[in-house]
């Protein structure tokens, strides 16, 4: 029963429960994938035998695409997968991909994908340069970014991009909440987006999210000279199951989505270079707590100028 080389990739249990849809969608890619490998077929002959183009397999394996019931029993056929336990978790896996998550119905475009996966993440380790991640983000600094991306953003998308952030920032005070690592470059402290005001809330933030065990927040100085990622910002998410970590990497000609496990872990070996280069979490929040105090005081006009 089953493949006959390598061994068996293993199956969701069926009484775990599902995840958010884009998670189920390359989980059960990661399974085809596992499975056609077992019988060490490549994607080219696995297109023949469906009479499809080799990228309609890609998508399916990569969970960029849905998969149909018909899908799984000519895969399952292909790939000697006779067990019907087996051949129902896989049907499962499709049908629990073509559900609809929260963020379906705000229109995100290409970052519905990101969402979708932020949903199931069980850890996050994050670098950022320039802004607060958006899993730290309060209304006002949210707005103000708004503002100034291109094109420009009217108010109510505005106001969905905050009731958005803030729906996503409910995982991490969820009864079984990820893991949140953060690393900041010292210019995320220092610009003030939206003014001074503006920034010392964003700042008082963070200081009281990273009372929470889960959430750490950790500055790399100025002081601390130049460094692997300067001009970069990634987050990287692991997640439970069988699938995958994905590296996550954003700008202004989109968003990348890096999974292949060598690249996978220089980024890995990057962010614990980081780590090692910031301050430790005590004086990261001491530095923090600083600057929060210079941006109140130049909210009311009583910061010397620097």
């Amino acid at each position: 029963m089953g493949t006959s080389r390598g061994k068996r990739p293993l199956l969701p249990d069926a009484r775990v429960p599902a995840g958010s849809p884009t998670l189920r969608r390359r989980e059960l890619g990661a399974q085809l994938r596992a499975l056609r490998n077992a019988r060490g077929l490549t994607v080219e002959q696995v297109a023949a035998h469906l009479m499809c183009h080799p990228s309609r397999v890609s998508r399916l394996e990569t969970g960029a695409r849905g998969v149909t019931a018909r899908d799984i029993r000519d895969l399952c056929d292909l790939y000697g997968v006779t067990d019907p336990a087996e051949r129902a978790a896989l049907t499962r896996l499709a049908a629990e991909g073509k559900q609809q998550g929260w963020w379906q119905s705000y229109e995100l475009g290409p970052f519905a994908t990101y969402a979708g996966l932020e949903e199931s993440a069980v850890t996050f380790r994050q670098y950022q340069s320039t802004t607060m991640p958006g899993l730290l983000q309060v209304p006002e600094y949210v707005r103000a970014m708004s503002a100034v991306l291109v094109p420009e953003v009217p108010d109510e998308r505005a106001d969905v991009f905050v009731e958005v952030k803030m729906r996503r920032q409910g995982r991490l005070t969820a009864a079984h909440p990820p893991t949140l690592s953060v690393v900041l470059d010292e210019a995320v402290l220092r610009r003030a987006v939206g003014g001074p005001a503006i920034m010392a809330d964003q700042l008082d933030h963070v200081l009281n999210v990273t009372k929470s065990p889960n959430i750490t927040v950790q500055v790399i100085p100025f002081c601390a000279g130049a460094h692997s990622a300067m001009d970069s910002t990634f987050s990287i998410m692991d997640f439970a199951e069988s699938v995958p970590s994905v590296v996550y990497v954003e700008g202004l000609v989109g968003w990348i989505y890096i999974e292949r496990p060598p690249d996978v872990t220089r980024y890995e070996q990057v962010f614990e270079k980081l780590k090692a280069r910031a301050l430790d979490p005590k004086d990261s929040a001491e530095l923090i707590a600083c600057t929060s105090a210079y941006f109140r005081s130049a909210a009311t006009g009583a910061a010397e100028p620097r």
